[in-house]
């Protein structure tokens, strides 16, 4: 297992290296231009020099080295030396071209917002997931499975952009319980603050609970039949082992295999953030970054978020593939 990683995290080397270049190259040969949202009465020359302190005067691969080193180099100096507590040298940084300021100070300000919001969604997503998974494939054809078939089946099929207005109008309109809109500024200080945050954190957590939740559990109770049908229950069964025992440890741990993939995959979601919920909810997270550097044709941007994303799906792909080993002995890697 520990050559099987190392192999791995060698080959995700390259592959990060041709994923950088091929989003650079979509984003960076697109028609943009950085001087585009400026005021009409700035004079051409300035508008050039700006052009050409960004690099644009610059060739495209050069262009990429110096991304790349902004990226993998300036950045992690920067990021040690805050940590130590030195002072930051005076290095190139990659700039948005809307607010001019570095992209990574942009993500770090809003990582926290979608961590609280988006990131929780998922893990209530997968707690409930898992068990009402399993427990309908054990009592398959119950009301209980039906009834969690039934709400899935919305959950899944109904888009987040409806469920996320639903909410509001009934829980923030007609009854009052929650506020409607995410307040990003809102301190934690003392319990009544912590009540608040807890508040504006139900309805927009919920709403992407259901929605993880709905897909988890499904491939947790196909997982799960499978696994309740084969050689081995039938065997720990006769042999007299306790029926909880049959189904939590054997029958899950092993239908936990391919659901592993549904969920490491997904992970890499928490970063990029429910775009459509965020901005329903107005939570000023990743998601809504991304969408905000689109529309603005922010280049830098979309393209350190674009990457960012991207190298999260190989890490927990990786991540997977490590868990496998783990939940089943059977599997080597040699």
């Amino acid at each position: 297992m520990f050559h099987y990683t190392i192999r791995r995290l060698l080959l995700a080397i390259p592959t990060l290296l041709v994923i950088s270049l091929i989003i650079f190259l979509l984003l960076d040969l697109a028609p943009s231009d950085p001087t585009a949202n400026l005021p009409l009465t700035i004079p051409p020359e300035v508008r050039e020099r700006i052009r050409e302190s960004l690099g644009f005067n610059e060739p495209v691969h050069i262009r990429f080295l110096l991304w790349l080193k902004q990226f993998f180099v300036n950045e992690p100096l920067n990021v040690i030396e805050s940590w130590l507590g030195l002072e930051q040298g005076d290095r190139l940084r990659v700039l948005s071209w809307q607010t001019r300021s570095p992209v990574v100070d942009l993500i770090v300000q809003r990582l926290p917002q979608t961590l609280w919001v988006v990131g929780m969604s998922y893990v209530v997503g997968v707690l409930i997931a898992l068990p009402i998974g399993i427990y309908s494939a054990y009592r398959q054809y119950s009301w209980f499975d039906q009834i969690g078939t039934l709400v899935s089946m919305i959950g899944f099929s109904v888009p987040t952009f409806f469920t996320g207005v639903l909410a509001i109008v009934v829980f923030s309109v007609w009854l009052g319980w929650f506020p409607s809109i995410y307040d990003t500024t809102h301190k934690v200080t003392d319990w009544e603050s912590f009540l608040f945050q807890v508040r504006q954190m139900v309805m927009p957590v919920c709403v992407l609970a259901l929605y993880n939740a709905a897909q988890i559990s499904r491939f947790m109770r196909a997982s799960a039949l499978d696994n309740l049908n084969q050689d081995y229950v039938r065997t720990a069964r006769a042999k007299g082992v306790r029926e909880r025992s049959v189904v939590l440890i054997h029958v899950l741990r092993n239908s936990l295999i391919p659901v592993v993939t549904v969920i490491a995959l997904g992970v890499p979601q928490i970063f990029g953030g429910a775009i459509i919920t965020e901005q329903i909810f107005k939570v000023n997270g990743l998601g809504q970054l991304l969408i905000i550097a689109i529309q603005g044709g922010d280049v830098p941007t979309v393209q350190t978020l674009t990457f960012i994303f991207a190298a999260l799906i190989v890490f927990f792909n990786l991540i997977a593939d490590v868990l496998y080993g783990l939940l089943d002995p059977r599997i080597r890697y040699d």
